[in-house]
């Protein structure tokens, strides 16, 4: 059985594989149906996994061609919590010039019916 961090970091590689193959619906299942959090793309608080979806599909209306990366995660384990930091880097468009868009995520985990589920996430832009 593979640990909480295993788990957690094998979850966010499949969501950028899933978020960059256009299978948002997949990515979503990762996200608890009372998700909360803030987008590096709007002000208000997100609230919902529909909610969510909308931050992802503002991303993916962006541009005909875009890749999402992570580097560098840590994870940190609290009995049935975790925290998962990473930066993130959305590429728009091919060739050169291209637009990159980079930022700091944190995704708050909790070990529900015997799966992570994400009930907190928070993106941020580097400036």
């Amino acid at each position: 059985m593979p640990s909480a961090v295993q788990s957690i970091l094998a979850i966010e590689k499949e969501m950028v594989r899933n978020f960059n193959s256009g299978k948002v619906d997949r990515l979503m299942a990762h996200f608890h149906p009372g998700v909360v959090g803030f987008s590096s793309t709007r002000q208000d608080r997100i609230a919902g996994r529909s909610a969510m979806k909308k931050t992802f599909d503002y991303y993916r209306l962006a541009s005909s061609r875009m890749k999402y990366e992570v580097a560098k995660p840590r994870v940190e384990v609290f009995d049935d919590t975790a925290v998962a930091t990473f930066y993130w880097t959305v590429t728009l468009g091919e060739g050169r010039p291209r637009h990159a868009i980079r930022g700091r995520g944190t995704h708050v985990f909790v070990h529900q019916r015997g799966k992570w589920w994400i009930v907190h996430e928070h993106f941020s832009r580097a400036h």
